[in-house]
């Protein structure tokens, strides 16, 4: 038998289990998929056993960044985004950024060339990969931000105006945390926007509820997850 797994904290509303040993069940594959909880203090000592255990294994939050020293290398697109979500055989990947392309590219429309990209996570630098490659130039927003990034308080309406395109990648808004939402000037959202939403549970988050009153057109980050999974299996089938 195969073994799989995830390594994150917390795990709750991971869908990685169900999804893939539903799709062991279902193609007759001798394999399981496991949910490894890993709270920071033992990180070093879970990732280890992980690797030499594990067939392969996906990477969630809030370790995309921090399980990097533990591997051999990574490969062209986890070393330029600076993140890892899949790793076989020590190896580390990103396929957060192939899943998020697919999923928004459907929706972004001519005028489409500037995004606000809410967190500064793991996550983020995999969304701010796939705006590039699908020529949309993104800027980060964060609580505290740094040279480059644009804080909440600066979203004016002259900033709303010209960015079309917002990507949640915080965890705001997922469950269990269900009423949390980013803090953003949603009063000056339009039709002409397009928000995007990596957390998929609940299926309509708040983030995406105040867009949608506003005319806003929608997503959140089911598809997304989808099309990293079925990358991932590829990765680890050779494929």
């Amino acid at each position: 038998m195969r073994h799989f797994g995830i390594i994150g904290f917390p795990l709750i509303h991971s869908f990685s289990a169900k999804y893939f040993n539903e799709k062991f069940g279902r193609e007759k594959i001798n394999a399981e998929y496991s949910l490894y909880p890993t709270e920071v203090g033992s990180l070093k000592v879970k990732v280890e056993s992980l690797l030499n255990s594990l067939d392969g294994m996906n990477v969630t939050m809030p370790y995309k960044k921090a399980i990097i020293p533990y591997l051999e290398r990574l490969d062209e697109t986890a070393e330029a985004i600076g993140a890892v979500n899949v790793v076989y055989k020590r190896v580390g990947y990103n396929t957060d950024c192939l899943g998020f392309i697919d999923s928004i590219r459907p929706l972004l429309r001519e005028g489409d060339r500037k995004a606000l990209v809410l967190g500064t996570g793991g996550a983020s630098k995999a969304v701010c990969y796939g705006l590039k490659k699908l020529g949309v130039t993104p800027t980060l927003v964060s609580r505290t931000p740094k040279e480059g990034m644009l804080g909440y308080e600066a979203l004016t309406a002259e900033v709303l105006q010209e960015y079309t395109v917002i990507v949640n990648c915080t965890p705001l808004g997922m469950a269990p945390e269900t009423e949390s939402f980013p803090p953003i000037p949603y009063e000056l959202i339009t039709a002409r926007h397009l928000l995007f939403d990596c957390v998929y549970n609940p299926e309509e988050t708040v983030f995406l509820q105040k867009g949608k009153a506003q005319g806003a057109t929608i997503r959140n980050g089911m598809e997304m997850l989808y099309g990293q999974a079925k990358a991932a299996w590829r990765i680890w089938n050779n494929e």
